[in-house]
């Protein structure tokens, strides 16, 4: 119960990642904000499993990559759960194509909703946190920001962006309570991989040495250690959750 009376709010928690995640904080005690852009009953099926715990939860609608919906959110959030304390951006989409085929459109799409997505949420509850003197930020990047994929440029951007983004406003709040890290998963069983070939992912287990896909409660578990009250001296930091394909 290290995050009683901590509230957390999580980008796109429907489902996969984001949805592990808010049921990861809530075991561990914290209230929780659900985000989601379109699938309401996963959306409320997530908050009664965090209500059975004995939390507070709410869904709230938003797509984050959009600065008047996130705002509306957020004021919804602080009314009815409370000051926000830990902030997970998990949101995020893939458009893959190879850079010779990418579209323009494919291109902006997705660091629109990785990248400015995570600025919406993260400068409207910085704030509050460093007037509180404490503050969690995890940012959810990947494994191709940091050795690059086929056809995924867009996709590696915007998360090689996050990672940058962390290290920087890690160095700007650290004196302030506010801790600022990153989770780097690697290739995860979610729907996100179901739709790949799975000659591809035959090969892809082949190069991890754990030889196999991560779930998602297992990147979650890295969330949970990060928001915790023992990380305080923890920041800056990209925690990779991959089997070791990368080291």
């Amino acid at each position: 119960m290290e995050l009683k009376g901590k509230v957390s709010i999580i980008s796109g928690s429907s489902r996969g990642i984001g949805r592990a995640t808010a049921i990861a904080l809530a075991e561990a005690g914290s209230d929780v904000v659900v985000n989601y852009v379109s699938n309401a009953d996963a959306a409320e099926e997530v908050v009664k499993r965090i209500t059975q715990m004995g939390r507070r939860a709410i869904a709230i609608q938003a797509d984050v990559s959009n600065r008047e919906q996130t705002n509306a959110m957020v004021d919804r959030a602080l009314a009815e759960v409370g000051p926000i304390q830990i902030l997970v951006n998990n949101a995020g989409i893939a458009r893959d194509r190879s850079f010779m085929k990418l579209s323009a459109e494919n291109w902006h799409e997705v660091l629109l909703v990785n990248l400015d997505g995570a600025f919406n949420l993260t400068s409207r509850l910085l704030p509050q946190m460093v007037e509180s003197k404490w503050g969690r930020i995890i940012n959810m990047s990947s494994i191709v920001a940091q050795m690059g994929n086929f056809g995924q440029s867009n996709y590696a951007v915007a998360k090689g962006g996050l990672l940058a983004f962390t290290k920087t406003l890690a160095r700007e709040v650290a004196r302030k309570g506010v801790t600022v890290n990153a989770v780097s998963p690697g290739f995860i069983d979610t729907d996100m991989t179901a739709v790949v070939a799975e000659e591809a992912l035959d090969v892809v287990k082949k190069l991890t040495p754990m030889e196999r896909l991560g779930t998602a409660e297992e990147v979650a578990a890295a969330v949970r250690f990060l928001a915790a009250p023992g990380s305080s001296f923890i920041t800056g930091h990209t925690l990779n959750v991959n089997g070791g394909l990368y080291m």
